[in-house]
């Protein structure tokens, strides 16, 4: 085979180099193999990446070596290649891929992108996210069908708050439910939401689901609120991951979750499934929720004794976060305050009222992008 093809796509010309190059051993799935899998899925996954800056997570020799992050798209690109300005706190900026048609999608191919990673949030307004993400995480020793039950409290939580999750299996071990959501809250406000949406999870199943950031202190399925974090990325719907039986991060109904398999949802069976089912997600934009109802019980949560949780550790200390130490060598760590069942200590002394005023996250504003040495290339 030659050492590039031309691919016509979206009425581009796409340049893809060294197609024959293998990114699977095990099945022997190439990089051409990874083009026309996204080709076959376009409509389905440009749902999730259309107008969103993006993370490229570049596999230049496939996925037997670790990926280089790269925010900045390279200084030479094709002309019609759409792109989006985001500001780094050290006053820098870069322009991230925002892949609005199938021809950045196999433009990203051939740089060695095999999965997308998304912002929640959209180019024409990147403070304020129209997504909330849920993030199953498995701790070791969980099952699939520990997630999958997770998953299931997971719906009927946001069901009962007005929300309509859609979910997906990570294409690891876990799932995540995507949730679309008005663009009126900035990243502060959909973390906190999506901290009480956690926090109410585990108190419906504390045997099987947890918010305790610190590994130790983990049991059943890691419910990760700081997903939702700014500049924090996750595996967008339909993409390929790095898997070496390269599954993909797919769409499932609702009544799928009970009995969803991931290894059969791979680069060689998901383009059929949506040809014959057709795509569970493919609604998402048109279901807009508030999450005002889900505020309203962060404020219920903060009101009775919870602060907020644990950041990641590249973001600044907040207010009312808990000590970044880990517990077991916490010697003067604080007594679990608040409602039986709640995960997180913190919040005001008890007896004292915040007067429904406590935000969690301390009055002051912050650019939530960490420290500048985050986003070297």
């Amino acid at each position: 085979m030659a050492d590039y093809t031309m691919l016509a796509v979206a009425g581009r010309e796409v340049r893809l180099s060294n197609p024959a190059k293998v990114y699977f051993p095990r099945p022997g799935w190439t990089k051409l193999d990874i083009a026309e899998y996204y080709l076959a899925v376009a409509e389905a996954a440009l749902v999730h990446l259309r107008e969103r800056p993006t993370v490229m997570k570049r596999f230049v020799n496939g996925i037997m070596e670790d990926p280089i992050w790269q925010k900045r798209v390279p200084q030479k690109v094709p002309e019609w290649l759409q792109t989006a300005t985001v500001s780094f706190p050290s006053g820098r900026t870069a322009e991230e891929l925002v892949a609005n048609d199938a021809a950045h999608v196999v433009w990203a191919v051939n740089l060695g992108v095999i999965d997308f990673n998304p912002w929640p949030a959209r180019r024409g307004d990147l403070d304020h996210p129209d997504e909330l993400r849920v993030d199953l995480d498995p701790t070791e020793g969980i099952g699939w069908d520990e997630v999958r039950r997770t998953a299931m409290v997971v719906r009927e939580v946001l069901d009962e708050h007005g929300l309509r999750g859609y979910p997906k299996t990570s294409g690891s071990k876990g799932i995540h439910v995507n949730v679309r959501v008005e663009p009126t809250c900035d990243f502060l406000e959909v973390r906190r939401a999506a901290l009480a949406l956690a926090r109410e999870v585990e108190r419906r199943a504390p045997d099987m689901a947890t918010t305790k950031w610190w590994k130790e202190e983990r049991h059943g399925v890691f419910v990760d609120y700081n997903q939702n974090a700014r500049d924090r990325t996750v595996a967008s719907c339909w993409s390929v991951r790095p898997t070496p039986d390269a599954r993909v991060s797919c769409a499932l109904r609702w009544d799928e979750v009970p009995d969803a398999e991931p290894a059969e949802l791979r680069l060689d069976t998901v383009p059929e499934r949506i040809a014959a089912q057709g795509d569970p997600a493919a609604d998402i934009d048109e279901r807009p929720g508030s999450l005002d109802s889900l505020l309203d019980l962060a404020r219920r949560d903060e009101e009775e004794g919870l602060g907020d949780a644990p950041w990641p550790p590249h973001f600044p200390k907040q207010k009312d976060e808990p000590k970044r130490v880990q517990p077991s060598r916490d010697r003067d760590r604080p007594k679990q305050r608040g409602r039986a069942g709640d995960p997180q200590p913190g919040g005001p002394p008890p007896g004292v009222s915040s007067g429904g005023m406590q935000q969690g996250f301390g009055s002051k504003p912050r650019t939530g992008q960490g420290h500048s040495e985050e986003f070297e290339e």
